[in-house]
């Protein structure tokens, strides 16, 4: 399923991280590759696709518009009622992959899950791209050639840099039968 930009009352983005675009999210991971490791998002405005500003580990903060254009912020657009919580970039990937990452909350929670937990969020990371290749599989055997179970851990690293399932196997099936 791919996700939706619109919700469906309106044009306005409802700030729910599941309704936005696998496009608008590769275009912000695209921005955190450049600028840093985290990424928040604005729910202040009435576009359909919102500002965001990308965090790099020393805390710092670029904005950008839903162009994805620098954006001088002034007041208080990421903070408070105004902004999500803060995503990591293994977040922007999964969603992107068709996984709904939950929020890691303030910056203080990233901070938690940084020092101690980032082995349990990989693992979990790791378990839904497998569970989603396996079902994948399951669902096209009869489509697929036999030997594809050979390339589980290429078809897990497309998954990984954002491409869905679908997208992943057709690259294998392309590249190697």
């Amino acid at each position: 399923m791919r996700h939706k930009t619109l919700t469906t009352r309106s044009k306005r983005w409802n700030g729910k991280f599941e309704n936005l675009s696998a496009d608008f999210l590769r275009a912000v991971l695209e921005k955190m590759n450049d600028y840093g490791d985290r990424v928040q998002f604005s729910l202040a405005g009435g576009s359909a696709e919102p500002s965001y500003q990308v965090i790099n580990p020393q805390d710092k903060k670029i904005a950008f518009d839903n162009r994805h254009t620098l954006l001088k912020t002034e007041g208080d657009e990421f903070s408070g009622a105004n902004a999500t919580g803060v995503y990591t970039a293994d977040q922007v990937k999964a969603a992107i992959a068709g996984f709904a990452p939950a929020s890691s909350g303030s910056g203080r929670a990233v901070k938690a899950v940084r020092a101690g937990g980032t082995r349990v969020s990989a693992a979990r990371l790791e378990e839904q791209f497998a569970t989603a290749r396996y079902e994948y599989y399951r669902n096209n055997r009869q489509t697929l050639p036999p030997g594809i179970t050979g390339h589980t851990e290429e078809i897990t690293s497309l998954m990984k840099q954002g491409k869905s399932v679908e997208e992943a196997f057709d690259e294998v099936v392309r590249k190697y039968f």
